[in-house]
C-alpha cells in the first residue's frame, strides 16, 4: 500500500511522517519535492508465531508513505503534478488542531474543519481543471474520427465535470466497472480514499472523541471513502524519547489505548479494505497484504507472485 501525506504548512505533517517511518528530521532549508519512507503495519501475531517457530527472518506488512510539501490556498494544483502522489492508493490529510505561539497557523487561527474543507476544494478544483483539459482533447479527437471509446469517455468526463463543478470529490461519484476501467490510467486526487488525521495537543487528545464531534470533523469524515484518526504528533515525539515503560504510563495517563502512530497505520490500512494473512516456518514468519474477502486460493497466489 502507498499513501501520500498532504496538508497545509505548519500542521505537523512532516513530524508525523518522521514518526511513522523513523526518518530523520530535515536540516533547515532542506525541503525536497517529496520524501519517501516505509512504516511497518503493527501485528502482534508475527511475534507470536516467531516465538513458536524461531524463524531466521520476520517480515511485517508495510505501508509506503510519501511526504510532500505543504500547500497554501490556491496552490492545490501543484499537488497534481507531484510524481510522488500519482500512484498512491490513498491520501493522508493532516489537519492542525493544536495551538502554538512558536509556530503560528499560516491562516492566523486554528480551525481544522475549515482547513479540511479548503484542501478538499483545492483537490476538486485541480481535478476539474484536468477533466476540462481532457474533454478538450476528446472533442478534438472526435471531430477527426468518431471512435466509440472516445465518445464513451467523453460522456464519462462530462459526468465528472458536472460532479466536480458541484464541489463534490470524485471519490463520492458512483461509477460502473467500465467507467472505472477507463479511469485506471488517470490519477485524480479527489477520487482517492482519504484519511483525515487530526493533529491534537495534549489537552485535545484527552477528549479526542468529544472534540471531533464538537468541531464537525466527525460529520465531515462520515462520507464514503473517508476515514478519521486523532493523534498528538508532538506528544508522540516526546514519548519516543522515553523508555517503553514510561511511554506506556504516559499513554495511559492520557487515556490512550494504543500508540497514535499505530492507529494511523492501522486506519490507513483498513481504509482500503486491506488485511494481513500470515505464513510461518523455520525460514520466515511473514505478514502478507491482501484485500478483505480475498479467497484462499487468490491469497496463496500473492505469495508466489
Amino acid at each position: 500500500m502507498k499513501a501520500g501525506i498532504i496538508g497545509l504548512s505548519s500542521v505537523g505533517k512532516s513530524t508525523l511522517f518522521q514518526l511513522l517511518t523513523g526518518t530523520a528530521a530535515l536540516a533547515p532549508g532542506g525541503r525536497p519535492e517529496a520524501r519517501l519512507g516505509v512504516a511497518r503495519v503493527p501485528d502482534p501475531r508475527v511475534e507470536a508465531l516467531a516465538a513458536l517457530y524461531n524463524p531466521r527472518k520476520k517480515t511485517w506488512a508495510t505501508v509506503e508513505y510519501a511526504d510532500v510539501p505543504g500547500v497554501k490556498k490556491g496552490e492545490g494544483s501543484a499537488l497534481v503534478d507531484l510524481p510522488a502522489l500519482r500512484n498512491v492508493d490513498a491520501l493522508v490529510h493532516v489537519v492542525r488542531a493544536f495551538e502554538s505561539e512558536l509556530v503560528p497557523h499560516p491562516d492566523g487561527s486554528v480551525d481544522p474543519l475549515r482547513d479540511a474543507k479548503m484542501l478538499e476544494l483545492e483537490l476538486i478544483l485541480a481535478d476539474l481543471s484536468a477533466v476540462e483539459r481532457r474533454l478538450e482533447r476528446l472533442e478534438a479527437n472526435l471531430k477527426k474520427a468518431n471512435k466509440a471509446e472516445d465518445a464513451a469517455e467523453r460522456v464519462l468526463f462530462l459526468k465528472m465535470k458536472d460532479w466536480l463543478e458541484a464541489e463534490h470529490p470524485l471519490r463520492e461519484l458512483d461509477l460502473g466497472e467500465e467507467d472505472r476501467r477507463r479511469l485506471r490510467s488517470y490519477s485524480f486526487l479527489s477520487g482517492k480514499p482519504m484519511l483525515l488525521v487530526v493533529n491534537l495537543g495534549e489537552d485535545g487528545i484527552r477528549e479526542a472523541g468529544a472534540f471531533l464531534e464538537r468541531s464537525g470533523l466527525q460529520g465531515f469524515a462520515s462520507r464514503p471513502l473517508l476515514g478519521l484518526c486523532p493523534v498528538a504528533a508532538p506528544i508522540e515525539a516526546e514519548m519516543g524519547e522515553l523508555s517503553p515503560e514510561d511511554a506506556k504510563a504516559f499513554r495511559e495517563d492520557l487515556g490512550l489505548l494504543e500508540p497514535g502512530l499505530e492507529r494511523v497505520i492501522r486506519t490507513s490500512y483498513a481504509l482500503l479494505g486491506l488485511i494481513s494473512f500470515l505464513t510461518a516456518g523455520e525460514d520466515e514468519c511473514r505478514a502478507w497484504t491482501i484485500r478483505k474477502g480475498t479467497k484462499a486460493q487468490a491469497a496463496a497466489g500473492t505469495i508466489h507472485s
